[in-house]
C-alpha cells in the first residue's frame, strides 16, 4: 500500500488508477509532498536532489545537475553565473529515463531556474513521448502559495481530501507557534543569509516564516526573490540574530561554509556576534524547499528567537540547528 495518509481515507480516485499512475517529480519539495500524501508508490522518477523521505532515494533519477562538483561557495556562484550568462540551464533531463517511465504526470516549477528544472527544460523530453503527460508547474512565493501547491498536487493525483487535511495541520502548527510567541514584548531583528560568499538575503517565504516565529527580517521582503547584499549593509543594520541557511544545503554544510568564510571587517561589533546569537540551520530540509517541512522551519525559528517561549532546538533533537561562533582571524 502507498505510504502516508492514504490509509485514513477511502481516497478520491480508484485503487486501480492509484496503482497505475506514474509520476515524475522534478522538485524535491513535490517529492516530499507526494510521499506525505501517500502517493510514494506512484513516484517513478525524481531529481538527484530528492533525498526525503529516505525511501525516495530508491526511485529512478531523471534530472541531474550540469554544475561541476565543488565545496567552494565562490566557485559554485561562478558556475551558476556562467550558465545564466550563456542562457543555459543548470539541469539536464534524462530523456531515455522519462521515455521508459511514460509518466502520467510531471511536476515542475517556474519559480527559480537556478533551484530546479523548469518547464523550459522539459520541452525536448516531452517531444519524444508518444503520449503527452499532464504537466503541473508550481510557482510558490509565500507560505500561502506553498499550501495552495499542496492542494494542487492533491487534486492532480486524486487526493484532494488528504491534501486538505495536511494543509490544515501545517497551518495549525504555525498558528500554534504564533500564539506561543505572541506575549513576548521583544521581536528580534533578524538577518537570514541563504549564501555567504557572496552574501545573499533569503526571500520568498523566509521573511514570512521569520514574522510567524516572532521576529523582524531586517532585509528580506515577503514573496520577493532573494538578492545579493553587501556585508557593509549587514553591519550597518546590525541584526540581533543571524540565521545561516545556504540554499540547498543541510546543517553540516552550513556550519562548514561559515567556518571557512572570510569574516568581514567589523564582524565582532555585530549585536548578534556579541550576544552569541548566530545559528546555522538545515536549509535544505526546513527552509529552501517549499513543502510540508516549512512548518517545522517556523518552529525552529521560534525556538531560536524566543527560547523563553519555545526551547532552543538542538541538532541532537532532530531540529537541525546549531549555535555557531568564530573570532576574526580564525
Amino acid at each position: 500500500m502507498a505510504s502516508g495518509r492514504s490509509s485514513d481515507f477511502a481516497g478520491d480516485m480508484t485503487i486501480d488508477k492509484l496503482f497505475t499512475m506514474r509520476i515524475c517529480s522534478l522538485l524535491p519539495s513535490a517529492t516530499e509532498t507526494l510521499f506525505e500524501l501517500g502517493a510514494g508508490d506512484s513516484v517513478a522518477g525524481i531529481t538527484f536532489e530528492c533525498d526525503f523521505p529516505p525511501e525516495a532515494k530508491a526511485k529512478r533519477v531523471v534530472v541531474r545537475t550540469r554544475l561541476e562538483h565543488s565545496e567552494d561557495p565562490v566557485e559554485i556562484d561562478r558556475q551558476v553565473k556562467n550558465f545564466v550568462a550563456r542562457g543555459e540551464s543548470l539541469y539536464e533531463i534524462d530523456h531515455e529515463a522519462v521515455q521508459a517511465i511514460e509518466p502520467d504526470l510531471i511536476i515542475t516549477q517556474d519559480l527559480c531556474h537556478v533551484c530546479a528544472a523548469s518547464p523550459g527544460d522539459l520541452g525536448s523530453a516531452l517531444a519524444t513521448l508518444a503520449r503527452k503527460p499532464e504537466v503541473l508547474s508550481l510557482n510558490p512565493r509565500s507560505l500561502g502559495d506553498v499550501w495552495k501547491d499542496i492542494l494542487s498536487i492533491g487534486r492532480a493525483i486524486g487526493r484532494t481530501s488528504q491534501a486538505r487535511v495536511l494543509v490544515a495541520e501545517l497551518e495549525g502548527r504555525i498558528s500554534a507557534v504564533a500564539k506561543a510567541v505572541s506575549d513576548s514584548p521583544n521581536r528580534p531583528r533578524v538577518a537570514c543569509l541563504e549564501w555567504l560568499d557572496p552574501p545573499f538575503i533569503a526571500g520568498h517565504w523566509v521573511p514570512e516564516m521569520v514574522a510567524c516565529a516572532g521576529g523582524v527580517d531586517v532585509f528580506g521582503k515577503a514573496a520577493q526573490p532573494s538578492f545579493r547584499q553587501a556585508w557593509e549593509a549587514v553591519l550597518r543594520e546590525n541584526p540581533e540574530v543571524i540565521v545561516i541557511l545556504p540554499c540547498g544545503y543541510g546543517l553540516e554544510e552550513a556550519v562548514r561554509q561559515f567556518d571557512v568564510m572570510t569574516l568581514p571587517e567589523g564582524w565582532e561589533s555585530l549585536q548578534a556576534v556579541r550576544d552569541n546569537r548566530i545559528f546555522a540551520v538545515d536549509a535544505s530540509g526546513y527552509f529552501s524547499r517549499p513543502g510540508p517541512r516549512l512548518a517545522r522551519g517556523v518552529e525552529i525559528l521560534a525556538g531560536i528567537l524566543h527560547p523563553e517561549s519555545m526551547p532552543v532546538p538542538h541538532e541532537s533533537s532532530g531540529s537541525k540547528v546549531a549555535r555557531i561562533t568564530r573570532q576574526p582571524g580564525k
